[in-house]
């Protein structure tokens, strides 16, 4: 009898287990599609959480608490997404205006007059690349990109819009759900604090490193800018270090049109300067600045931290700045707390009598 509910018993772990795999994945893919709402909403939850707790303590509502708080995230996230998105949208009509009579054949061979030095070249191109077909392409290429920037463009706002739909509940009922959350996992109850703390140092991190090292891009591109005399050099190195928060775009979007300016202008030193400058030392000091602030407030090693945000970029897109390194910190704490299971296994004397 006890044998057949043993059997009876395992049968039913089997099934269970197999089950909650089968609806985990269901589940998953489900929410598929909303992981980067849910990314981001839980990077600002995390970041606007102080605030929020403030202004609970003093409105005594949840619900007016969190609105409020949702409100200051709107104001600090929409307002710079709109001035990124003009002088986005400026450097786009200006580049058309500019650039494009130049992908013509007139163009070309105008160009070609104006700067001698180029002709050599363009002939090389004509005959490694054959121009002619590049100035047919070239229409339908921009064709696709501007549809493609158009969806883009539309799927951000959704994002956008869901982002700001998840925080507002994660704001008023972040609490309920770490208790639910907490009733499942089977964790001690230090366990799953160490868990949840290691999320929220890891938010901070990410977002400190990626605002410092934005900071700085904007500067030293605006302070190139204001050595070469081009105009506005503050207002561009804000939007340098704006976009340079955005992942898969940043200052390049900026100072590469400059760049060419500069050289379509004759001013071929300030151009080669200001594209060694672009390169090297503001492209290249993300890649070396944001793994180490990461790192060391993560207690990471820089080449994990530059595996784990680099990986997480490519596997996930743009939120897997976040999740890459979460996914890190979380895997440590996991490590942490299974050896400290280790340990307290291997010195319980019950444990040693088991095993005897």
């Amino acid at each position: 009898m006890t044998d057949s509910r043993l059997i009876q018993s395992y049968k039913t772990g089997i099934i269970l287990v197999v089950a909650i795999l089968v609806l985990g994945v269901v589940l998953f893919l489900v929410a598929q599609p909303f992981i980067p709402a849910l990314v981001w909403a839980l990077t600002l939850a995390v970041m606007c959480r102080p605030f929020e707790r403030r202004l609970r303590a003093q409105t005594g509502s949840p619900a007016v608490a969190s609105a409020l708080a949702l409100l200051l995230a709107a104001v600090l996230v929409v307002i710079p997404g709109i001035l990124v998105i003009s002088a986005l949208v400026d450097q786009i009509v200006a580049g058309a205006g500019t650039y494009a009579p130049l992908m013509t054949p007139a163009g070309i061979q105008q160009l070609g007059e104006t700067y001698p030095e180029l002709a050599r070249l363009f002939a090389s191109l004509q005959n490694w690349l054959g121009l002619e077909q590049l100035y047919t392409l070239l229409p339908r290429q921009l064709a696709l990109w501007s549809g493609r920037l158009v969806q883009e463009s539309a799927t951000g706002m959704v994002t956008l819009l869901l982002t700001f739909y998840f925080l507002f509940y994660l704001l008023r009922d972040g609490d309920r759900a770490l208790v639910a959350l907490r009733g499942f996992v089977p964790l001690s109850p230090e366990e799953f604090d160490e868990l949840v703390g290691k999320t929220t140092q890891t938010v901070f991190a990410s977002v400190y490193a990626t605002a410092a090292v934005a900071a700085l891009q904007g500067l030293l591109g605006g302070l190139m800018f204001w050595v070469l005399g081009l105009p506005a050099p503050l207002f561009w190195g804000v939007v340098m270090g704006l976009l340079a928060i955005v992942p898969f775009l940043g200052a390049f979007v900026i100072w590469v049109p400059a760049a060419i300016s500069l050289a379509l202008a004759g001013d071929w030193g300030s151009a080669i300067l200001l594209t060694v400058w672009g390169t090297i030392v503001i492209g290249l000091i993300d890649n070396i600045i944001y793994p180490i602030l990461v790192g060391k407030r993560l207690s990471l090693h820089p080449l994990i931290s530059f595996i784990a945000i680099i990986g997480g970029l490519l596997l996930f897109g743009p939120h897997g700045i976040v999740l890459g390194p979460l996914l890190v910190a979380l895997t440590q704490a996991m490590l942490h707390i299974a050896r400290a299971e280790l340990r307290s296994a291997r010195s319980d004397p019950a444990a040693g009598v088991l095993q005897a």
